[in-house]
């Protein structure tokens, strides 16, 4: 399964769940951990958890496997690696926080300097 395979799969599960504001960045270039950001957001924890388990379940259904699971005991945000897409769920506050859209954004200065 290729990457945009990959995605299309994870943004469905999310969809399925009724995540809110489902975004997809492509940081091909811009890091070196993942080419694919998927960032959803859940009303409250038990949403981002239930998220993140409709993500594990379809993925492993294709024979994939996540590389790593992070944060699933608070669940305020959930990373989940798959390698070349690495899927971001939180809460409103926290995405809020951290707005990675705008971190990773195509005028950042991160994405500035890999363009030079």
């Amino acid at each position: 399964m290729n990457s945009k395979q990959l995605c299309d799969l994870t943004v469905d599960a999310l969809e399925d769940i009724k995540a809110i504001d489902v975004r997809v960045l492509d940081v091909t270039g811009r890091s070196s951990v993942t080419d694919i950001m998927v960032i959803a957001t859940g009303n409250t924890t038990r949403q981002v958890k239930s998220l993140s388990n409709n993500v594990l379940k379809e993925t492993k259904e294709k024979g994939i496997r996540p590389i790593g699971v992070e944060g699933e005991q608070v669940a305020d945000w959930i990373l989940i690696d798959l390698g070349d897409v690495v899927v971001h769920i939180m809460t409103p506050d926290i995405r809020d926080f951290y707005n990675l859209e705008k971190l990773w954004d195509e005028d950042s200065p991160e994405a500035e300097a890999a363009s030079e």
